[in-house]
C-alpha cells in the first residue's frame, strides 16, 4: 500500500505537472472509488476549475482548487497518478481521468480499486472526519513524546495506527523498527526516554531517505531491510536470516539478531 513516502512522491509529481491548468473534462470510469460524492457532483466541482496547490497528510493527498472544495485522494493498495498527453499512454487501470485545456490528462490508476476519491471543505475538516493523528513528518521530538505518552501496545501496531501517527504502514514500520533496533512486539509503554528519541530519529531518517529514493525499493540505501522483506532474505547488517512475524494480525519482517526480543 502506498505509504507516506509514496504519497509525498505523488504530491510532488502532481505539483510539477497538473497545477494552474483549467480542467475541461472529468471522467469517472469506476464509481466504486468515489467516497461520499456522486459522479455528477465531482464533475460539477472540478470542471472549469484549476488545481492551485496540494497538501499531504499521512497517506492522503488533498488538492486545493481555485474555489472550494478540495479534491481528496487515497491510493489504496496499488494506486498512482500519471500525467500524459496521448491517449495511447493512458494507464491500464485508469479509474478517474481529468483532462486539461492544454491537451494533457491526469489519470488516477488503481488496479485493485481499493483507493478512494472524494471532496472535502478543507484540510482540518478532513483530518477530523478521518480521525487522523499528526502527520509522521510534522512532529518534533517533543510532539512525538506526547503522542507516545499513555499509549500501550506493540511498537509495530503503534506505528501503523493512523489515529496515533498518520502515514506509516506495514513496510515502513518494519524499516523504522529495524533501524532503531527494536523488536516489533516490544511494548510502547516500556520505552525509556533515550529509546523514544532513537525511535523518533529512525522514523524521520527512514521517511526522508525513502522520499529521496522516490519510494523505489531498488534505490533505497543498502542498509535498509525493505529489499530483504521476503522468505530467505538476509539482514543487511548481520547477514542473518530475516524472519516473518505476525503482530496484531498484520505480518511483518525483522531480524531476530539485530532486533532482540524485549
Amino acid at each position: 500500500m502506498p505509504e507516506l513516502p509514496d504519497v509525498e512522491v505523488f504530491k510532488r509529481y502532481l505539483d510539477a505537472t497538473a497545477l494552474h491548468k483549467t480542467i475541461t473534462e472529468v471522467e469517472v470510469e469506476t464509481a466504486q472509488i468515489l467516497e461520499g460524492v456522486s459522479i455528477s457532483k465531482l464533475q460539477k466541482s472540478l470542471k472549469g476549475r484549476q488545481f492551485q496547490s496540494t497538501h499531504r497528510h499521512g497517506k492522503h493527498l488533498l488538492v486545493a482548487l481555485d474555489q472550494d472544495p478540495w479534491l481528496t485522494l487515497h491510493f489504496g493498495m496499488t494506486g498512482f497518478l500519471k500525467y500524459f498527453k496521448d491517449m495511447d499512454k493512458e494507464p491500464e487501470h485508469d479509474r478517474l481521468l481529468i483532462s486539461f485545456d492544454n491537451g494533457y490528462h491526469l489519470a488516477y490508476d488503481s488496479q485493485r480499486k481499493l483507493g478512494a476519491v472524494g471532496l472535502t471543505d478543507g484540510v482540518d475538516n478532513f483530518i477530523d472526519e478521518k480521525e487522523l493523528g499528526p502527520d509522521a513528518l510534522s512532529l518534533d521530538l517533543e510532539g512525538f513524546r506526547q503522542v507516545i505518552k499513555g499509549t500501550r501496545g506493540a511498537l509495530k501496531s503503534f506505528l501503523m495506527n493512523q489515529k496515533h501517527l498518520a502515514g506509516i504502514g506495514n513496510v515502513y514500520s518494519d524499516e523504522i523498527l529495524f533501524q532503531s533496533g527494536l523488536h516489533p512486539k516490544g511494548e510502547v509503554n516500556d520505552l525509556a526516554a533515550d529509546t523514544v528519541k532513537r525511535l523518533f530519529e529512525a522514523m524521520q531518517d527512514v521517511l526522508h531517505k525513502a522520499i529521496e529514493a522516490q519510494a523505489d525499493p531498488a534505490r533505497l540505501p543498502d542498509s535498509f531491510i525493505i529489499p530483504h522483506r521476503h522468505k530467505g532474505g538476509s539482514c543487511p547488517r548481520c547477514k542473518g536470516e530475516v524472519e516473518k512475524i505476525s503482530v496484531s494480525g498484520r505480518s511483518g519482517y525483522f531480524c531476530p539478531t539485530c532486533q532482540a526480543k524485549p
